[in-house]
């Protein structure tokens, strides 16, 4: 019988032992927090557009988000003309809205509130444009993305933004 207290050195379960990311996943988070930044969107909405834009280009994720990483100076060549279109067509479908926005029923959000979340928001955009690989900052974008969302009542991140701004401006 062992003393209480040692314990003898047992593997971790296969469940519980950290696998070795794939090689493209550090680009795949890359392009998640460019698209999450440039759009804006969600994480959620983010990994739509790129599998759509890579079905769209008849590409991987990952080769996706390889040909996104690769600037003209940084690389061999800059993404074929079919990523870049596949890519801008996808963010296009994810900024339209499937159905019309009825008029909100209930009383707007105070103008103070609002200015609040969507300068957290801008912030955010910021700080995933300047470091899109950002564990951090892609959960900060996604967190005030999706309290803008529900502050304005829009299913998407960019019809929230468009309906602070134009709450702002005084048109709604």
């Amino acid at each position: 019988m062992s003393e209480p207290g040692l314990r003898t050195q047992q593997p971790a379960p296969a469940a519980t032992r950290s696998a070795k990311p794939s090689p493209g996943h550090h680009a795949v988070a890359r392009a998640l927090g460019l698209l999450m930044a440039s759009t804006p969107c969600t994480a959620r909405h983010a990994r739509l557009i790129l599998a759509t834009a890579a079905d769209l280009a008849q590409v991987s994720v990952p080769e996706l988000a390889g040909a996104m990483a690769t600037a003209p100076g940084d690389g061999p060549a800059p993404a074929p003309g079919r990523v870049v279109r596949a890519l801008h067509r996808a963010v296009e479908a994810a900024r339209t809205p499937a159905t019309p926005t009825t008029p909100d029923t209930g009383p707007p959000p105070s103008r103070t509130r609002t200015e609040e979340v969507l300068s957290r928001l801008r912030g955010c955009q910021a700080r995933l444009t300047n470091a899109p690989h950002d564990p951090g900052a892609v959960r900060a974008m996604d967190d005030a993305a999706h309290t803008l969302c529900v502050l304005m009542g829009r299913p998407s991140a960019h019809e929230a933004v468009l309906a602070a701004e134009r709450r702002l401006a005084g048109t709604t």
